[in-house]
């Protein structure tokens, strides 16, 4: 009774953290301390996919500067471009160079020839991201450690590691959030014994010290 309490606590923080810049903040070492363990991409991946995303974003802004906003998002070495450019010269640019990153596998430039999004726009955004998250943090039988949500003008990409079945419900609860436009899927689909695999390498990985033991 005393674990199924501290669970239902331990959530119900975490959607009020998903809801609440403030609450991102207090909150975010527990979510990152536990992303590690349920994701199942490497350690050395994920530390790939950060250094992709500041990478790319840092020099995509350097170079388009207020003629586009870009959000870059990698997960498991594919890329995600989202936002707005002036031109479709801006978006073929940005596209290539995040293709020629060495560490990028494949890439999904979603930008939209516009004008900048206003920043309600892209409040309105974070919040459906964050709604989605906390939706999908309490959908059975679904890693949510093991995707990423993005919300750009309302539409909303996810990408991650899945199972057929586990696309398949990840897809209904995106498409069937409040405010949500459109949903496009970008995840590499695995088997349930590959699934198997990488949950028992994840265990292997999270019982290994993390630093040389003394002498």
């Amino acid at each position: 009774m005393r674990n199924t309490l501290t669970i239902k606590l331990f959530a119900a923080m975490l959607i009020s953290s998903f809801l609440s810049g403030c609450g991102v903040l207090a909150v975010g070492g527990v979510v990152a301390g536990t992303s590690v363990m349920a994701d199942r991409r490497t350690p050395a991946v994920q530390a790939i996919d950060k250094g992709i995303g500041l990478e790319v974003e840092s020099a995509l802004d350097k170079k388009f500067g207020d003629n586009a906003h870009i959000n870059v998002t990698s997960f498991n070495q594919k890329v995600l471009l989202t936002g707005e450019v002036k031109d479709v010269g801006i978006k073929d640019q940005a596209g290539a160079y995040a293709k020629a990153n060495k560490n990028v596998r494949s890439v999904f430039n979603e930008l939209v020839v516009g004008p900048n999004s206003t920043y309600t726009a892209r409040a309105n955004d974070s919040y459906l991201e964050s709604k989605i998250k906390a939706q999908m943090i309490f959908t059975e039988k679904l890693p949510s450690n093991s995707m990423v949500i993005v919300a750009e003008g309302s539409s909303v990409y996810l990408m991650g590691i899945l199972t057929q079945n586990e696309a398949a419900i990840a897809k209904k609860v995106a498409s069937n959030a409040n405010g949500v436009k459109d949903v496009y899927a970008y995840f590499d689909i695995i088997s349930e014994a590959e699934k198997t695999r990488l949950e028992k390498q994840g265990k292997a990985d999270e019982s290994q010290p993390d630093s040389m033991p003394k002498q």
